[in-house]
């Protein structure tokens, strides 16, 4: 599988997404310039990262102009073809505003910036601790949307405490039913705040990323 990563003026994770796929994954990646189209070189079994950081500032809405850039036109055809498409924090926002997700994501119940580390898992899996950087990170959508998403076993991620428990007090921007990653129906689309990139090296004494790529099958 090879990665390409696309760089929005304003992304400041898209060089620790380099990293954590080429040095400590060992990954093929190539990275993509907004300002460019051509992603002939990706099949559909092949994936295309939208990294975590402020792009073209957050004006607007976190994510609303990046939505309309010229990469980004791309992707959204690769994704409508079945090309498997991760967002990460704002990269995730970028999708939402895409439409290639539902929801959106709000700003943090506290109205302030979170960085730290916390803990989420994927299903009955064990609890795995991920970084988070957000300030809008608080995911809504209306009650049908989150029963179906709950219906189709599209929650990827819930926040929950370091024992695995999902509860309120796991749950770190007021977040709708703990959530932390989502993905779409078809199952090539997936958005998530934590960021797994931040977990992938010992020299961090933390490699639950790792873990985090695999669940996504980005073997």
């Amino acid at each position: 599988m090879k990665f390409g990563v696309v760089v929005f003026p304003g992304s400041n994770c898209d060089r620790d997404m380099q990293d954590a796929l080429q040095n400590d994954l060992n990954k093929e990646l190539v990275m993509l310039w907004h300002k460019d189209k051509d992603i002939s070189a990706f099949s559909k079994n092949d994936c295309i990262i939208l990294p975590g950081g402020f792009s073209y500032g957050d004006y607007l809405r976190c994510g609303a102009i990046a939505r309309f850039s010229p990469m980004m036109q791309s992707v959204i055809d690769f994704a409508n073809k079945g090309g498997k498409v991760l967002g990460v924090c704002n990269g995730f926002q970028i999708l939402c505003e895409s439409g290639l997700l539902p929801g959106a994501l709000l700003q943090n119940n506290n109205q302030q910036f979170i960085c730290k580390n916390v803990f989420i898992k994927h299903h009955d899996g064990p609890a795995l601790k991920i970084p988070i950087a957000h300030g809008e990170g608080r995911f809504y959508a209306n009650e049908a949307t989150l029963d179906q998403l709950e219906q189709n076993n599209q929650i990827l991620f819930r926040y929950c405490s370091e024992n695995g428990v999902i509860d309120a007090d796991a749950n770190p921007n007021g977040t709708a039913r703990n959530i932390a990653g989502i993905r779409n129906e078809a199952n090539n689309v997936f958005g998530m705040m934590p960021h797994p990139e931040r977990a992938t090296s010992t020299a961090l004494n933390n490699v639950d990323g790792k873990e985090v790529f695999k669940l996504l099958q980005f073997n």
